[in-house]
């Protein structure tokens, strides 16, 4: 399908709405839907760990095979047709192993969409001299939709509600990459030798694992904020605005992206980020007063936003072209699966002994991403 020059723009958007309308719906309540099927905490940390786990080489597999070939929208077709299919068969699932496996099989799937959306994305964009802020942001207001939406149901009619509305915002997703432009990545397929290549650039693997472990470091707000606000009186329809106020955050640096990039390189900003995150959980392991969350949640756009714009332009600007999906890819698996897979669980387990206390554990791994995002120049990278 060949999509108007005119119409490739909102055609993104679309994609990007329907996607984030689903995540504004898994990210906060689906621990809720989890908790009432009968999960522990530390049974829903392995759930959640088990749609990390085989990402670390699907991500990877399935982008380079895009790269190779190209092309990327009927991969990401498939990839939202099994994804709905895994969703589906959780309303059936009874036994742990059954929850593992679904997450794992619909989490792989899930999560390899996003690097070779962002690559289409990415160079679609470029090509037309659009902000990808400005494109962005439309998943962030989606988000914030699902997000207060989703807990406003469920204050009426329970955590069941949560599948359904989930199902509905990937058979979304499925249709916006059914209008999804095709872009022909120009010059000859990447090959082995050339991926390696990204492993050489000078400072790649210290600016992804400085951005991984600042986002990594939102394990324990994904996996068990909002089991924490509600155990603490909160009701669902305030813990969907307080997403919500996160993600206005974020969209108002999505806004200001091009503003944001004329003063900071990529490298600045992720070291920027990287502060704000630190003091995000220390906020919130401090206490559940809204007059702790509150500001909490403001640093939302810096925490998240800014280490994912930054990452966004750093891929963008200093990988080859012609392997844009499988820098996302890398991306996705080592600085974003990866490092989920092996700390959501102990975000489980640190939340079912510690409650809050579980956000200082978040606090020194954002620290840590931000000594090391520090150490970056702009030259080395």
């Amino acid at each position: 399908m060949t999509v108007p020059r005119d119409l490739a723009g909102p055609r993104l958007a679309l994609f990007g709405g329907a996607a984030f309308a689903a995540v504004g719906v898994q990210l906060p309540f689906w621990p809720v839907w989890l908790e009432a099927q009968g999960l522990s905490a530390t049974e829903i940390g392995l759930v959640l760990a088990a749609a990390f786990w085989p990402r670390v080489a699907t991500n990877l597999l399935v982008a380079y095979q895009a790269d190779r070939l190209g092309r990327r929208k009927w991969l990401m077709v498939l990839l939202a047709a099994v994804t709905l299919l895994g969703l589906a068969l959780f309303g059936l699932a009874e036994r742990l192993w059954a929850f593992l496996l679904l997450s794992a099989i619909s989490g792989a799937a899930w999560a390899a969409i996003g690097p070779l959306g962002e690559a289409l994305t990415l160079e679609e964009l470029q090509g037309r001299g659009i902000a990808y802020g400005r494109i962005r942001l439309w998943g962030s207001l989606t988000f914030i939709l699902a997000a207060v939406g989703t807990g406003r149901l469920i204050e009426q009619s329970g955590p069941e509600a949560v599948l359904g509305l989930l199902l509905g915002g990937v058979a979304l997703t499925l249709v916006a990459c059914l209008l999804l432009p095709e872009t022909q990545v120009a010059g000859r397929p990447a090959t082995p030798p050339r991926l390696a290549e990204l492993f050489r650039l000078p400072g790649f693997w210290r600016f992804i694992l400085a951005a991984g472990l600042i986002q990594v470091s939102h394990a324990a707000y994904y996996g068990f904020a909002t089991l924490h606000w509600r155990a603490a009186g909160h009701s669902a329809g305030l813990i969907g605005w307080l997403w919500a106020g996160g993600v206005l955050a974020e969209i108002a640096l999505f806004a200001s992206g091009d503003a944001v990039f004329r003063r900071l390189t990529p490298h600045r900003l992720l070291a920027l980020a990287g502060g704000c995150t630190v003091l995000r959980w220390s906020l919130s392991a401090l206490g559940t007063d809204l007059a702790l969350l509150i500001p909490a949640q403001a640093l939302h756009g810096a925490s998240f936003g800014a280490t994912y714009l930054a990452t966004m332009h750093y891929l963008r600007d200093h990988t080859p072209a012609a392997l844009h999906a499988s820098a996302q890819a890398i991306n996705a698996s080592i600085g974003f699966a990866l490092l989920f897979g092996l700390v959501t669980p102990i975000a489980g387990w640190l939340y079912g002994i510690a409650g809050g206390g579980a956000f200082w554990a978040m606090a020194a791994l954002a620290l840590a991403g931000t000594a090391l995002a520090v150490t970056l120049k702009p030259g080395s990278g």
